[in-house]
């Protein structure tokens, strides 16, 4: 086999970097624990911390990260900010790498 067949399917450089940098965001357990229990549904970061047994603080910067890497969403209701997994794909890798985990 050519090596020019085998390059071909690759991505581009810059996806790749965006690609990795995506893994890294999930390669942190204070972030997969937030990704994980909003799996459920919308919650507030007051929930959220309760939930986790976490500090609010910890909480608002990890989802910071989060939103940054457009991974939950955040919704206004007056002054309370209610959060999501942004959409079917943030679940389903996680579910993928669970299951693979658990293999």
């Amino acid at each position: 086999m050519e090596t020019n067949n085998i390059t071909n399917d690759i991505p581009d450089i810059e996806v790749l970097f965006d690609l990795a940098d995506l893994f890294k965001v999930f390669g942190d357990s204070t972030r997969l624990r937030i990704m994980y229990i909003l799996s459920s549904g919308e919650l507030s970061v007051l929930a959220i911390a309760e939930g986790l047994g976490m500090e609010q603080s910890t909480i608002s910067h990890q989802l910071r990260v989060l939103r940054q890497n457009k991974l939950v969403r955040v919704r206004r209701d007056g002054k309370q900010m209610y959060y999501s997994l942004d959409d079917d794909h943030v679940q389903k890798i996680i579910e993928m790498g669970l299951e693979h985990v658990l293999e």
